[in-house]
């Protein structure tokens, strides 16, 4: 075995000695380059964001490179999707292969591509929903190649914070969908949160998010909201059980296609007779939602306590004065009273549809 070893030793060296000797006219040139193809497709976008608003529309940019020696490909495929919180799953949007176009489920007849030049997979979606806020995927497929882009949609609107009648924590993420909905808006977002606790928003109750966690922002730390001596901040609970733990939620609204008005009546109304009030006059009795609308997007302003859809007495100040709001302008929330008590006004809104 020891024989083998010093065999195989003098036998490599050997072959050393006689590589350098063939090859002694490369002593100089012992650094060696080697070239590599870019990519022979490039996806980009102009911009990572675009804002519109409820009812609007938008056009997200998207435009892709080929190598200009490739052969046109009729197979070129664009795909639109939608990401989701759950980064493992993705909301078919729009595919185009050739002159072949298909658009899926809440978005079917309402997205197109821009198709402004032949490199062109820009989205186009038209009278946008609240739904339609997030994150877009711009995939192009040629033949092997395949790249990708991301950019988001934002919206115009107002996060505002909710509970229903039972009081503050009743409502799992499932009640909490269903509270939003209800009231014409939609589940909040971390960054819509975030972005409203930077223009101010201050709330010492806990609520849901889209993703299923739970937070609340503070803006002036006091001790029942996480310590007098904390900064300020959004405070996180992290994800919590959607169906078994019960918060308050945060929602979002946007601008809306109709007229928000406190109804003219020659006296004060039980909820019932708001109801009915409102019907009279062609609309309904308004929503949470389309308050928080109507005062952030419109600046409307009303001191007159006043029924909504949910059976809530609200007004909306956005000119602070004395015995209404007189430290701030907000949406001033007087309870959820008896539905039989005659002692309010109501807000009716009619739409344009």
């Amino acid at each position: 075995m020891a024989f083998l070893l010093l065999f195989l030793l003098v036998l490599s060296e050997c072959r050393a000695d006689n590589f350098d000797e063939a090859y002694s006219d490369l002593e100089h040139y012992r650094t060696i380059y080697i070239s590599e193809n870019g990519p022979r497709l490039s996806v980009d976008t102009a911009q990572p964001k675009v804002i519109s608003q409820r009812g609007g529309n938008a056009t997200l940019p998207c435009k892709f490179n080929r190598d200009p020696s490739s052969a046109p490909n009729p197979k070129l495929r664009i795909k639109w999707t939608k990401l989701t919180s759950d980064y493992l799953k993705e909301i078919d949007v729009f595919v185009a292969l050739g002159f072949h176009k298909k658009s899926y489920g809440q978005f079917h007849g309402r997205v197109h591509l821009q198709a402004a030049s032949e490199n062109d997979a820009s989205l186009v979606i038209t009278e946008i929903m609240l739904e339609d806020y997030g994150k877009y995927k711009c995939e192009v497929i040629d033949g092997l190649e395949d790249d990708t882009a991301v950019v988001s949609l934002d919206l115009q609107g107002i996060v505002f914070p909710y509970f229903p009648r039972l009081g503050r924590y009743n409502l799992n993420f499932p009640d909490a969908e269903k509270a939003c909905s209800d009231q014409d808006a939609i589940v909040a977002s971390f960054d819509q949160l975030y972005d409203a606790w930077r223009d101010g928003l201050d709330w010492c109750n806990a609520g849901w998010l889209s993703d299923g966690s739970v937070q609340y922002p503070i803006t002036k730390p006091r001790e029942p909201c996480g310590g007098k001596n904390t900064i300020p901040g959004v405070r996180n609970y992290g994800m919590r059980d959607k169906q078994k733990e019960r918060y308050d939620v945060f929602c979002f609204t946007s601008n809306y296609k109709g007229r928000f008005y406190y109804l003219i009546h020659p006296s004060k109304l039980t909820y019932n007779e708001a109801v009915q009030a409102c019907q009279k006059d062609g609309a309904q009795i308004a929503k949470v939602g389309q308050m928080y609308a109507a005062w952030k997007l419109l600046g409307y302003d009303r001191c007159d306590a006043g029924w909504l859809a949910d059976g809530s007495v609200r007004y909306p100040i956005s000119r602070p004065r004395r015995r209404c709001s007189p430290t701030e302008a907000a949406v001033r929330f007087s309870g959820f009273p008896d539905k039989k008590h005659k002692l309010y006004g109501v807000y009716c809104y009619k739409s344009d549809n």
